[in-house]
Formats: C-alpha cells, structure tokens, sequence
C-alpha cells in the first residue's frame, strides 16, 4: 500500500470534494480517499501494484478538476497561488459591488416614499415617466455582475449535468431566472406595457452574486492560511550548522550536515539536526518542539532536536537525524497529514441542494408544460407559472441561512476575545464531547512560580530569600529566575555574590557577605554532610505536589526549603466545570511525569489524564479517542500541540501560545483564559440553533409558495415579496444571536 497527498484545483464547495472522494474511492486498488475541501488537498492510500498516482490524476480530470502530486517544495508555490486567488476574489468583489449598490438603490430608492432618499424623488420620475430607459439602465448594471460571477453559471449549471448540483447550481438556477424573468419584462415594457416595470429583479441576482462573492474571499482566505504553519515550522530550524572536522571549526549550511558529523553549539544558537551528545553540558530551551516553558538540562549521552536553543554552556554531539527524519521534520509532516485526511464538513444546503434544485426545476417545467397544452392559457401565462414557480425557489434565504448566522457568530466571539478561523467550526464545535487540554501554559500558567518557604529555627524567611535569590542571581535556572523574581515582587534587596560555583545535577555554591550558602537537592546536601532530616518530610510533601523543592544551607547548617512550581491558572477550575455542567468529558496531555501530571488533573478536576506522552505522539493519543466514538477538541499552546491540534475535530489556542499552534488551530482565546473555551462551545451551540431555524425560514416559503405558485395562482410579484419577506424575517432572527450571553 502507498500514501499520496494531492493538491486540488477546481473545487467551489463541499460538494465538489465529496465527488471527487466518491469517483476516486471507486477506483480499483483504492483503500481509502478522503479530500479536504479546507485546504484543497486528496489524500489516497492505494494499492500501487494495482494503480498508479497517473490514474488517480486522470480519475480527477475527467470530472473536471486538476490533481497534483503534493510535495515540501511547493509550499510556498502554494501559499502564492493561494494569495493571488485571494486577489483575484477581492478584484471581483469589488468590481462586483461598484455595479450591485446602485442598481439595487436604483431598484429600491423609488419605493421608499416614507424616506427622502437622495435622487429618489427623480428616480421615481424616471420610473414613471420613461419606464424603459429605467429599465434598461438596471439591465446595463446587471450585466457586468453576471460576466464578474460568469463561474457560478459554468461551474452551477456543468454540476447540474453532471447530477451533482452544489451551491453554485442554486445560485445559478436562482439568479438566471430572475434575470430572465426580468429581461421578458423589459421586452413587455419596450411594447407599451409599463405595469411590468413593477416585475423587474434584476437587483436580486446582483446582490446574490455579490454577496457569494464575499463568502468565497473569505473562505479563500482561511484557506490561504493553511500553509502558514507548516511554512513557520520549515523556518525554525537554523540555515547554518558549525562542524568540527580535523580539530577544526567549519560553517556549513545546515541542510549539507551528514550523520556522523561531529556538531559545535555555542550559547544562545540553535541545533541544527537531531544527534547525541558526545561532550558538555547545557539547559536546552526545547519549547518550540514541547511547549514545556523550563529548559532542559542535558548532558553527555541526551538527545538533542533541531530547532531548540542551547540557552547555556558549550556542547559537542554527533549528528543522528538529518533532513526529514528530524523530529521536526515528522511534526511537519504530521500536521500536514492530519490537515489532510480531515474529512470536510458537509454544508446542509449543498446536501438538500441535490435533491431540492432538480425537484424544483422539473416541477417549474411540468407546471409550464400543463398550462400551455392543458388549459390553453397561452404561452405568455405557462412562462408566468414557470418563472413563478422558480422566484419563490430562488435560493436567496437559503443562500444566506447559514453565512448571515455564521458571520454574526464570529462576530460575537470576537467582541468577547474568541476568534474562529471559518464557519466550519461554527458548524462542528457544538457536537464536541470531549475536550483535551495541554497541561503547560494552558492548564497551568507555564512559568514556574515560588509556592512555599519553610525556614529553619531563627531564621528569618525574607533573609531566607534574600540569600537564595543572591545566590541564585549568578543562575539562569528557570527555578533561580522565579526565587529572584519573588525577592523583587517583596522589595527585598539583592545582594552581589563574591563567588559562584554550579554542580551539574545538584545545585550551585555561592559566597555572600562572607557566608557560604548552599542551595539544591538531599545530593548536595549529602555531599556536603549537611543534616537535613529534620525537614525530609516536608521536602517529599511538595514533591509529591508536583512542585519543585530545594533544601538552603547557611555555613553548612540547613537553614530551610524553598519550593516552586508551575501553577494552575485561576481560571482553569471554574472552566473544567462549566464543561462538566455542558456535559463534556475532559482529559489532560502532557510530556511530564504520571505523578506531577495526575496532582494538576486532581487540581482543577480533570476526568482523564494522558501522561509522559511524547511531543511527535500528541497527535496519535487524539486519534485513539476519535477512533473510540468521540467527538474531540483540543486546547494547547505549544509547538508540540500543531499536530494534535490539527487532527483534532476542532482546534483550540491558546493567544499567547506559539505561532504554530495559533495558527493550526480552527479557534483562538485571544485572552488566553480557558473559560473561554466553554463559551466558545455555546456560541457554536446558539448558531447552529440560529441556522437551523433560518433553514426552517427558507424552506417554509419555499415549500408553501411552490405548489400555489405550480397551479398558477401566485403572481411573480408576490412570489418575490415571498422570497423578500423569507430573507428579512431570516435576517431579523440571526440579529437575535447578537443579544446571546455566552459566558455566565
């Protein structure tokens, strides 16, 4: 079996991908295929004995859309195609709305007689004086929107003789008979018959073509920015890498390292590719690749990654991985993979579209038929009864059921510091019953923070801290930098050290107003024949709470503890039960320990708890609850999370978490507080509930106004007032989603 990705021209909707997915999955040797209509990408699994990725492309073509063979190289070949799509949107939209504003202010502006409308007072002249220059002036304005959206027509009107009618189809059907209901009018006129200028809808097919215009910009754009993650990873990892060869020190590029290559990284520069370390030691700063906030401390014999820093001290190592096989380079790979078998949404009126436009069209053509040989009511009225039948079908309120409710949607979450990326998360979120969450700087606040100070008989606890924090001033532990950070937060002065000494694994000495302080682990507490019995418990208590611990001696005698860890955000608890009060399970990931990860889980009152999970198996733990019948959500920040945020069902950053994570997510908290999330869930719940009974409106007229307008009983007028009335009764009730209250 092989696996190919391929990028997708030509698609307009969900419904194109799912028939792309059908006429390949019919494929022999085809095992699964599943297009992602977001990101414009196939992805196959296939028997390559069987078939050739020249046969899938061919498959692709004959239906009227391009394949090709995806590959790293054209990213950025990609995200320039994607941005002169965007472009070439934006063009047709303007374009569009320089014709549409006045045609429909022409259109309307003389039936407004309550309201002193500029030039109405001489439009409605015009409307009554000379009827067909009146006309015609709509029918010039109409015609350059029909050539800008000349695609919905060629693209609507080939799905419809393919039997796969889409969104494009309605709106074809519906603004070419409106256009051509109309023009007939403005034949009636031209003769002499000026009741028909009341019958013109030319101002509906240009605000329809319009107004789809809009939503195609803006979901070009989301789409636009489905390769920015993956192109933000590419660029993390250094362009040049320092190689000892011979005793001496060469630059390359980083891409001609080869396994074996003995690799020199200085303080403060990034490792170019995976190895081992083969001399030194130093505190690696690997949170683009775990989101975890502490750099780690590695040493002869630990593995290194490409594109963490080396934040202190001066190491060797021995290249291992390379190129794609960096841990990188699989995370890239994962969340590209992820983005690409991620089914699509399907829209709901794409799905009635393909039985609700052929029903429509034929009971239009059945009830002209009738009329005509039937009763002998002449052809002027069977086209009445024909037209008729179509404008109360004409997809306006359908059309705008789910974008008006989804653009009022996100703009709610936006006032309240919840940003969704596109609709279609709108259109999933609510169904989520299961969220997961990163425990680093989302759970907790990702920093380490002084929780406790015990100090010893006569010891005062400030100048306990005082002496740490002077101590640990020559430190660039991550523990140190919070100790200091509390003594300044307490106005305590800090004093300069005469000496410093650090001990890899064990703590560091330093000299302090002529006394020797001594801070780490029972290790150097041994070492150094301190006695530190006396508080032993109270050192194993905080390490059970997942804090960290180090015992202070003054002069060799224990002079007390001082604790630190990574704290819960304050917000963390009320959110977990909110979520609970919705009825979402939830559960917790993270690269650290079953025990310090199972005390932060009992904190906040986490359901289930996924510990010592590595960075590049993230992504796998989110598919196993997916594959056990869950709907999953997943809440991080961290470079480690992409990934896992991508395969999940929606994603959820965290604002001030990584770009990476930020972008591969489908909702951002700007105000990086996880109460947010919940509220997120009950604005998806309140639009789907919105767009449901938007749907209702739509169809009700629709399904009313069809069977009176097919037995010739409803002018075309009224048909239209019909259609009217469905769009402002629509519009009014997704206003209603403006006063939801989303967070209680």
């Amino acid at each position: 079996m092989n696996k190919q990705i391929f990028n997708i021209k030509g698609m307009t909707c969900a419904a194109c991908a799912q028939r792309i997915e059908r006429t390949v999955n019919k494929l022999s040797g085809i095992k699964q295929a599943a297009v992602n209509f977001a990101n414009e990408k196939l992805f196959v699994e296939y028997d390559k004995s069987k078939l050739s990725t020249v046969n899938i492309r061919e498959a692709v073509k004959n239906i009227g859309y391009e394949a090709n063979e995806n590959s790293d190289s054209k990213i950025e070949k990609d995200r320039n195609k994607s941005f002169n799509e965007i472009m070439a949107l934006r063009i047709k939209l303007i374009a569009s709305a320089v014709f549409a504003l006045p045609l429909l202010y022409i259109a309307m502006s003389p039936m407004v007689t309550i309201i002193n409308l500029p030039f109405s007072k001489q439009l409605h002249h015009i409307m009554i004086n000379d009827p067909f220059i009146y006309a015609m002036l709509q029918l010039f304005l109409t015609i350059p929107v029909i050539v800008i959206g000349y695609k919905f027509y060629t693209i609507g009107f080939m799905s419809l003789l393919h039997k796969s009618p889409n969104m494009d189809s309605l709106i074809a059907i519906g603004t070419t008979s409106a256009v051509l209901y109309s023009v007939y009018n403005v034949w009636q006129i031209s003769k002499g018959n000026f009741e028909f200028i009341e019958s013109l809808y030319f101002e509906s097919a240009g605000v329809i073509i319009t107004l789809v215009l809009l939503g195609r910009m803006l979901e070009a754009t989301a789409k636009g920015k489905t390769g920015e993650a993956i192109k933000k990873l590419m660029g993390l990892t250094p362009n040049k890498a320092i190689i000892i060869k011979d005793g001496v020190e060469n630059e390359i590029p980083a891409d001609e390292v080869k396994i074996g290559d003995i690799i020199i990284v200085k303080p403060g520069a990034k490792i170019p590719v995976d190895g081992l370390i083969k001399n030194g030691s130093a505190f690696i700063n690997e949170s683009m690749l775990t989101g975890e906030s502490m750099p780690v401390e590695k040493k002869i014999g630990d593995n290194v990654y490409a594109a963490t820093l080396n934040t202190t001290g001066l190491i060797q190592f021995k290249a291992e991985k390379i190129g794609g096989d960096t841990v990188l380079a699989q995370i890239i790979k994962l969340v590209e993979n992820a983005q690409s078998k991620k089914a699509p949404i399907s829209k709901t009126a794409d799905i009635v579209s393909g039985y609700f436009v052929p029903i429509v069209c034929v009971i239009a053509l059945f009830a002209g038929i009738v009329w005509f040989l039937v009763t002998g009511g002449g052809i002027e009225f069977a086209l009445k009864v024909f037209i008729s039948v179509l404008v109360i079908a004409c997809p306006c309120a359908l059309g705008l059921a789910t974008p008006t409710a989804i653009m009022v949607g996100t703009g709610k979450g936006a006032e309240n510091g919840i940003l969704f990326k596109n609709g279609e998360v709108l259109e999933i979120a609510h169904k989520i019953n299961m969220i997961v969450f990163d425990k680093t700087g989302t759970i907790t606040e990702g920093k380490p923070m002084v929780t406790d100070i015990i100090s010893a008989e006569g010891i005062d606890q400030n100048y306990l801290l005082q002496v740490t924090a002077s101590a640990e001033k020559c430190s660039e532990h991550p523990i140190g930098q919070a100790i200091i950070k509390n003594a300044q937060n307490k106005k305590i002065k800090i004093l300069n050290a005469d000496s410093f000494k650090s001990f890899t694994g064990l703590g560091i000495e330093a000299v302090i107003n002529d006394q020797i302080i001594q801070i780490g682990n029972d290790k150097l507490m041994n070492e150094n024949g301190i006695k530190h019995e006396e508080m032993e418990a109270a050192f194993e208590k905080f390490a059970c709470e997942g804090k960290t611990p180090m015992y202070i001696a003054i002069n060799s005698d224990l002079a007390g503890i001082i604790a630190a860890a990574d704290t819960v955000k304050k917000s963390s608890v009320a959110a977990i039960k909110k979520l609970h009060d919705m009825g979402i399970k939830t559960a917790m990931i993270t690269g650290d320990n079953r025990k310090t990860a199972n005390v932060i889980a009992k904190q906040v009152g986490i359901d289930y708890v996924l510990s010592e999970v590595l960075p590049q198996d993230k992504a796998n733990e989110i598919k196993k609850l997916q594959d056990s019948g869950l709907l999953v959500a997943m809440t991080g920040d961290g470079i480690n999370d992409a990934p896992a945020l991508v395969q999940a069902n929606v994603g959820i950053a965290i604002g001030n978490g990584t770009d990476i994570a930020i972008e591969s997510a489908d909702i951002v908290l700007m105000h990086s507080d996880l109460i947010d999330v919940p509220a997120a869930i009950n604005l998806s719940r309140a639009t789907i509930k919105n767009i449901k009974q938007n749907l209702v409106w739509a169809f009700s007229y629709n399904i009313l106004g069809i069977p009176i307008a097919a037995i010739g009983l409803l002018n075309p007028m009224i048909a239209a007032a019909a259609m009217c009335f469905s769009s402002v009764s629509l519009l009014l009730n997704v206003l209603r989603l403006k006063r939801q209250k989303i967070k209680s």
